[in-house]
This record gives structure tokens, sequence and C-alpha cells, in this order.
């Protein structure tokens, strides 16, 4: 049992590593490769700092555990706004573009909704079971593909540069990318499993919810690759990228990562998830509004420490909750 433990938090740990490694390598090949920053952006960047979720849920829906795979999409997303931005943005304020105020940040409002939505049949469509089903997959990938469009016809390139600076990877060989980009992948696929058989074990041991661990322990673990990005860049002064990403990452997460998901196994969805739903829609909302608050297009060191406070709240609900 002991071990079990053991390889949970650890495999965590390794999901972030080599997420990063990933990352890392995919980014050099396309330097060398004369690839756009903008396509960095959009494909390597979001795809490897989400890709943490993205193996939990498809290992999860394989084994049937589909609420670790939902809970670890509504979990990641309250934490990559409550906790991730909430920090960046008590270490060093963070200004925030218009376009990703006006137009980014209701996106990920949007998709907060969409998922509410799908995951509602009971109230939709009066059926006896809640479900994302496979058919709910083409709306949230036709979504996904929309945001996709709006992203290469707006061409955020300073944004992408700028994550390509913060990265600062020096120059590689073509083998030491090789070795980074395959070592990644595989060591992905390998912990994977060992975070959703230890979540499993945790839960039957401790009598708790296997959606609780997944919204809070593996969430929390699988939004490192955002929280070290947005750290890492408050340090450096280049705050700006912060929210774009972290907006950016949960749209990719309900949008992308929960149609594959819902593709290989249909997502039967409990009633009680939907507090966490309609937390998450508020906490978009709330975004939002504090874009206009005190300090205009700003996340000041208050807001940031507000954030915090939710996200403190919301673990204590969880855990009395169980």
């Amino acid at each position: 049992m002991l071990i079990d433990y053991i390889l949970f938090f650890a495999g965590i740990v390794l999901l972030v590593k080599g997420a990063d490694s990933l990352v890392d390598g995919s980014v050099s090949l396309a330097r060398k490769l004369g690839v756009s920053s903008l396509v960095v952006g959009l494909t390597v960047v979001s795809f490897g700092t989400s890709m943490p979720e993205l193996l939990v849920n498809l290992i999860s829906a394989f084994k049937g555990e589909t609420d670790i795979g939902l809970g670890n999409i509504v979990g990641s997303n309250l934490a990559n706004i409550l906790l991730v931005l909430g920090l960046t943005a008590v270490l060093y304020p963070v200004r925030v573009h218009k376009s990703v105020i006006w137009k980014e940040i209701p996106f990920s409002l949007l998709a907060a909704l969409v998922l509410f939505i799908v995951a509602n049949d009971t109230f939709i469509d009066l059926s006896s079971v809640a479900l994302i089903s496979r058919i709910d997959w083409l709306l949230l990938l036709s979504f996904f593909v929309i945001f996709l469009y709006y992203i290469i016809q707006t061409g955020k390139r300073t944004r992408m540069r700028n994550i390509e600076r913060t990265l600062e990877l020096a120059h590689l060989g073509y083998l030491k990318i090789s070795l980074l980009i395959l070592g990644g992948t595989i060591g992905l696929f390998l912990v994977g499993k060992f975070v959703v058989d230890g979540a499993i074990i945790l839960a039957q041991t401790f009598g708790l919810s296997e959606f609780l661990i997944s919204s809070t322990i593996i969430a929390i673990g699988t939004s490192l690759p955002e929280l070290i990005t947005s750290v890492t860049a408050a340090k450096k002064g280049k705050v700006g990228i912060s929210v774009g990403n972290i907006v950016g990452s949960n749209i990719f997460n309900v949008l992308f990562i929960l149609a594959i998901t819902s593709v290989i196994f249909p997502i039967p969805v409990k009633g009680i998830i939907n507090v966490d739903m309609i937390f998450l829609i508020f906490v978009s909302v709330l975004l939002f509004i504090f874009m206009f608050v005190g300090k205009k297009h700003m996340m000041e060191k208050w807001k940031g420490a507000l954030f915090v406070g939710l996200y403190l709240l919301y673990l204590i609900f969880n855990i009395i909750r169980g």
C-alpha cells in the first residue's frame, strides 16, 4: 500500500517533468525547422502543458473511471485560474492584453457554459441519465476548431514569441531533441497509469470519492506546468503572457481533451458535480469583471490573494463533501 502511495505522488511529479521534456524538445525542433512562434504556441506549448491532463483522462477512460477524468478537467481549470493565476498575481501584478480580455476570457467562459450544458442531459432533454456522449464531442470539438481559427486569424505573434523566450532553450542537436521528445512521451504514458491507479487506491482506502481526489490532488499536480511557467515569467518580469496562457489552457482542456475522452468512453455525470461546474462559470465571470475593477486590465496583488483564498475555500468544501 505504501508503494502505491509513493508511486502516485511520484507519478504526478514525473508527469510534469515528462511534459516539460516534451515541450522543450518540440520547441527546439520547431526552431530548427523554422516554424513560426505562432504555430509553436498553438501546437507544442498548448498541447505540452495540457499533456498531463490528457494522459490522466485517457487512462482513466480506458479503465472506466470517468469520475477521475471529469474531476481532473474541472479541478485543473479551477486550479489554473484561482491558484496559478492567483499566485502569479500575488508575486507580480499582471497586465492583461485587451484581446485576451474581450475575446479569450469570454471564450473560456463559453467553454465552461458548453461543458455545463453537455453534462446536464437530465435538465435539457429530460433524459434519465446525464452523459457526455460521443455526440457531444462533436460540439466540443467544433468550438475548439473555431477557437483555433480565431487564434490564427488574430495572430497573437507577440505572446507566442514571449512564450518561446520564456523557455530560453539552448540550441540543441537533433539527437538531443529526439531524446527529449521520445523520453517525454514515453515517460508520460508510463507514469500516467501510476497516477490513475493511485487515485483509485486513495479513494478506496479513505472512503473518498474519486472525483475529490482527481479535482484536488491530481488537478493541482497536472496544473504544475502552468504554475511553473507563470511563476518563472513573473520573476523575469514577463507576466503579460500569464492570463492568456492560463485561459488558453482551460479552453484546450474542455474543448479538446474532454472531447477526446468522451469519444473513447461516454462520461456519466453525477448531479453533485454541477456545483463545481457552476463555480467554474462563476470564477470565469469574476476574472472578466476583475479586468475593470481597481486598475483596469490588471490582475493586482489583492485580486490574486482573493483568488487563492477562493481556491482554499473550494478545497475545504471538497474535503467536507468527501
